[in-house]
């Protein structure tokens, strides 16, 4: 009889100790959140570190996502185009594309980019710094090194995955713009009365937080995991890794609100 309450303890145990993990993430999370959002995080200092971290990371995402994601547009585009005419339902194709790249698949896919590419890569170089010792020694000089080293890396995830986004979503809709009616200004009023109808106001609100959401989220998360002092049992899973789980679910939470809110 002992060994079903064993399991059950272990069971409970786990489970306290996943809830106080997610606690801790959320509440560093925040505390990053209000930093953000203080004028005295935006010294001289931290604005010359923050303009860094922004240029690094998000040159190196933007030119190749937007490449990609034109590219998985066109074909995406194409493919839509020819069921439809197939099934003679072309004038529902282009609003198709619009609610299947633009309101769902871009803003996902840009922010796991920025995840995988950005955000991710600089929680690593904040275990780095812990490892180092270079942690303490900036709290020793008097030094917060949330707000000199983490929000930085912070602003710079969410700016990263913001610009993904936006870039992405103009560039799909020029492409399917000229992928429908070519190179000519005579279907603009239509293409135009189209994505107006996608884009009602409830729709853009939606989307304007969701992507808002998603680049709070790719940036948070993985570092406040970093930050997580809570000790690991298994020695296999490395912050890093918790990180990117924790930012997946988030990520499906909203996009799971945004489209009871855009279909409901």
């Amino acid at each position: 009889m002992t060994s079903p309450y064993r399991a059950l303890a272990g069971l409970a145990h786990a489970a306290g100790q996943w809830l106080i993990g997610w606690w801790r993430t959320i509440h560093l999370a925040m505390l990053l959140m209000v930093l953000a959002l203080s004028p005295s995080s935006y010294a001289r200092d931290s604005r010359r570190a923050m303009a860094r971290h922004l240029y690094l990371g998000t040159s190196q995402s933007l030119l190749w996502f937007t490449v990609l994601s034109t590219l998985i547009s066109l074909v995406v585009i194409r493919i839509v185009l020819v069921t439809a005419l197939s099934y003679d339902l072309t004038q529902y194709a282009l609003e198709m594309v619009v609610r299947v790249l633009v309101l769902e698949l871009i803003p996902l896919a840009a922010a796991l980019f920025a995840a995988l590419n950005c955000t991710i890569p600089l929680s690593g170089e904040v275990a780095a710094l812990r490892a180092r010792g270079g942690w303490d020694e900036l709290a020793g000089q008097g030094i917060d090194p949330l707000r000199r080293e983490v929000l930085p890396r912070v602003v710079a995830g969410s700016f990263c995955a913001l610009m993904l986004a936006t870039m992405s979503s103009v560039v799909t809709l020029v492409v399917a713009y000229l992928s429908v009616y070519g190179f000519t200004a005579a279907g603009f009023a239509a293409y135009t009365h189209t994505v107006g109808h996608v884009f009602s106001t409830p729709v853009s609100l939606i989307f304007l937080f969701k992507i808002l959401f998603l680049s709070m989220t790719v940036a948070l998360m993985p570092i406040a995991s970093v930050l997580d002092a809570v000790p690991r049992r298994r020695a296999n899973t490395t912050a890093e890794l918790q990180g990117l789980v924790r930012t997946l679910l988030v990520m499906v939470i909203i996009e799971a609100f945004s489209l009871v809110g855009n279909y409901s």
